[in-house]
């Protein structure tokens, strides 16, 4: 298997491919000119917005000399073929929304043992990148969910890596949810004894053959601490 896990792979503004950091470039190693693409919906009952993006996918895959003979996704009215969708995927997306909505619909339909042994491209956008860790960091999110205790902001993950990625960094490092900075309130004490990466658009994970490699602007949070460890154009192995 091979997992590019992205905080965004398209260009800002544009569903097109964001070339920056090789992403395209390893996209094309990676797949054949021609293969079947599934997307794995981030809310099952609202597919609409996944299946928007599929065809996005579609033509801008083709941009890039990727043909997709077949998109099907996968969402709560075909839950129950979800074997047969898996098996007959040779590239498989899960796209972004909200983490434990999407995280619970991963839970539900058992897709990490369905990816075991599964042979490969995964991509991972946002809150599918978060989910494919062992253990996920659910960041709060929505409004109400920084104040609650009963918020539950580590959860079972896909287990294709141990790595936990906090997506677009560069919108999100100001922010403030129930009266509390993002970053410096609620991730940075999150990461007491845990390590989480900070990645901005344009910059992915790349797993392949037991290996890991940063792509581009990355920052690691460790006990509080914020470092940067990455720039535009930097591979650093994990």
């Amino acid at each position: 298997m091979t997992y590019f896990l992205t905080s965004s792979p398209c260009v800002v503004g544009s569903p097109a491919l964001d070339p920056v950091n090789g992403f395209v470039e390893e996209l094309r190693k990676a797949l054949p000119e021609r293969c079947s693409a599934l997307f794995v919906c981030s809310d099952p009952d609202r597919p609409a917005l996944t299946y928007s993006f599929a065809q996005d996918m579609r033509d801008s895959f083709a941009q890039i000399g990727v043909t997709f003979t077949q998109v099907q996704v996968l969402e709560r009215n075909d839950q129950e073929q979800c074997d047969e969708l898996v098996a007959g995927a040779e590239l498989i997306f899960l796209v972004g929304g909200h983490v434990p909505t999407q995280n619970r619909f991963f839970q539900q339909i058992g897709l990490r043992e369905r990816l075991a042994g599964w042979d490969g491209v995964i991509v991972g956008v946002s809150a599918g990148s978060m989910n494919a860790a062992e253990t996920v960091y659910a960041q709060p999110e929505l409004e109400g969910e920084a104040a609650d205790p009963g918020y539950q902001r580590f959860l079972p993950g896909l287990g294709l890596t141990r790595t936990m990625i906090v997506p677009h960094y560069q919108m999100d490092k100001d922010y403030t949810l129930d009266g509390l900075r993002l970053y410096e309130d609620i991730t940075y004490p999150d990461s007491m004894g845990r390590r989480f990466y900070a990645l901005v658009d344009g910059s992915f994970l790349l797993g392949r053959d037991g290996r890991e490699e940063l792509r581009g602007e990355a920052y690691l949070i460790q006990d509080g601490t914020l470092t940067q460890v990455g720039r535009k154009g930097d591979v650093l192995d994990l």
